[in-house]
């Protein structure tokens, strides 16, 4: 569950780090509604009826412990506690996700429901799950070997047993997968890393050793047998891509007395068609089983082009509609404040003072509901010469304009840096947001704000609901968004697949 109880612990700061959430959602509401915190004493049978319907402790003599481990905030979220169970009804379901007992009675009516299941291998912080879940899919089992990613996919995926949300090498778990999925699995879905992409190689390339995750997933594949295959890529992998399809159509799967294979196609495709405000491409494949492709008369193909027959739905999204109805904030001018909140730089979890749905792309994010909440929403240091750099830039100006020439630190190499600076387009798509934001985020400033996009910012422009909290450090939010499939693409796939389940 997403709490273990105090005497259980792993990690303290982990732990730490949920609690320090729950105690952050509270107040956040408590000032929305002008209410003060309520105190409470170890006596209150109620505080230790909910600490333990959340998880923390078994008994109420774990009390000291989860004090020994607070230190000063031991009181404050006691407070915390406390003000919620006198106030239930204003807090609604804003705490759920922090309850193991509310958390169980979510999973048993998503086990119950009938809905088409998949897994999600390399999940990372879960944009593919995401946008199945949206799409009415339900998630059986996810892995990555991120332990950052797995936190923040644990919190934000309630329907499904923590136990089933497993951190670990997808090479220890294949051959005893049947520990872990006990169900047949509609749809297999994943995007496992590959590198060494050059074509002057001789020999097939996706065999390289440093492919191997990829066979992983082939192999899990063997052991799943799953109706539908979706796997995902980075357009480098075209010059592969031949080479995975002749791995697909080599499967042979004997199971049931019934022997299974599967045809598979690709496409490469850019998520700004699916109506996210981003011009990112992605190498898809997928594959059907032969049973499913002969009951439901599909091929990948067909699939495929209903997939891009779906374009037509969403007209073509600019960037500023996901920097609208948001707080503008400061950069931070003094290292070391990433972590640190306030109301002028911005916050992990601040209170929404604005419509969550206040234009056509965040009424489609968050799925037409208002937040309470704005999640890591905080702004990046900036140096006193990136500052100056960061101010003078015009929209879609990089490293070699001579309006930065003589303050551009890189100015020798810019052959090899010409987008280290770059200050992104209001009104077209972003850019690609990427891992590398985590390094210095001078490739995505801001277009109107002197600084560089917060998390919340990047998070949107992948069309991750506002309500998606992404735990950990500050800058491993930014590797956590920057690896997802945007949701929005996702779903709208996922809703395609669906129809053949």
């Amino acid at each position: 569950m997403i709490f273990e109880p105090i005497a259980n612990i792993i990690s303290k700061s982990e732990y730490e780090e949920k609690i320090l959430i729950y105690i952050r959602l509270v107040e956040v509401i408590c000032t929305k509604h002008n209410i003060t915190l309520i105190d409470s004493d170890l006596c209150n049978k109620a505080v230790v009826s909910e600490l333990t319907d959340m998880g923390i402790i078994s008994t109420e003599k774990d009390l000291p412990e989860l004090k020994k481990l607070l230190k000063e905030n031991y009181d404050r979220f006691l407070k915390c506690v406390n003000t919620y169970i006198c106030n239930k009804d204003i807090f609604g379901n804003a705490l759920d996700k922090l309850n193991n007992k509310k958390r169980r009675i979510l999973q048993e009516k998503e086990r119950t429901s009938g809905k088409p299941n998949f897994v999600d291998f390399f999940a990372g912080a879960g944009g593919l799950s995401c946008g199945f879940v949206q799409a009415g899919f339900r998630v059986v089992f996810a892995n990555d070997h991120e332990d950052v990613c797995i936190r923040t996919y644990k919190y934000n995926h309630p329907e499904l047993p923590s136990e089933s949300v497993l951190k670990e090498d997808i090479r220890k778990i294949v051959n005893k997968i049947d520990d872990y999925v006990k169900e047949e699995v509609d749809i297999v879905v994943g995007g496992p890393p590959c590198q060494s992409f050059s074509s002057a190689n001789q020999r097939r390339v996706i065999d390289d050793p440093r492919n191997v995750l990829y066979k992983y997933y082939i192999e899990a594949i063997k052991q799943l047998a799953p109706k539908i295959i979706l796997m995902e890529n980075v357009k480098g992998m075209l010059s592969v891509a031949d080479q995975v399809i002749a791995d697909y159509k080599a499967i042979e799967i004997e199971k049931n007395g019934k022997k299974y294979t599967y045809d598979v196609a690709y496409r490469l495709l850019n998520a700004v068609n699916f109506g996210v405000c981003q011009s990112r491409e992605r190498l898809i494949f997928i594959a059907v089983r032969n049973d499913v492709a002969e009951s439901k008369h599909i091929s990948p193909e067909t699939i495929f082009s209903e997939i891009e027959s779906t374009y037509s739905l969403y007209t073509p999204q600019n960037l500023q509609v996901a920097l609208d109805f948001i707080k503008p904030l400061d950069a931070p001018r003094i290292k070391g404040q990433t972590e640190t909140d306030d109301e002028k730089t911005g916050m992990k979890i601040g209170l929404n003072q604005f419509d969550s749905c206040g234009n056509n792309y965040l009424k489609r994010i968050n799925g037409g509901r208002q937040i309470d909440f704005v999640f890591n929403h905080k702004a990046r240091y900036c140096s006193d010469v990136n500052y100056e750099i960061f101010r003078r830039l015009g929209q879609g100006e990089d490293s070699t304009n001579p309006k930065i020439a003589d303050i551009m630190p890189y100015a020798n190499r810019n052959d090899i840096f010409k987008d280290k600076y770059y200050k992104l387009i209001a009104n077209k798509p972003s850019r690609t947001i990427t891992a590398h934001l985590k390094m210095d985020c001078l490739s995505h400033i801001h277009p109107t704000q002197i600084r560089s996009i917060t998390p919340r910012e990047a998070a949107r422009i992948q069309s991750f609901p506002d309500d998606y909290l992404f735990l950990g450090a500050y800058l491993k939010t930014y590797m956590q968004i920057g690896n997802a499939v945007p949701v929005l693409m996702a779903k709208q796939i996922a809703e395609v697949i669906k129809k053949y389940l």
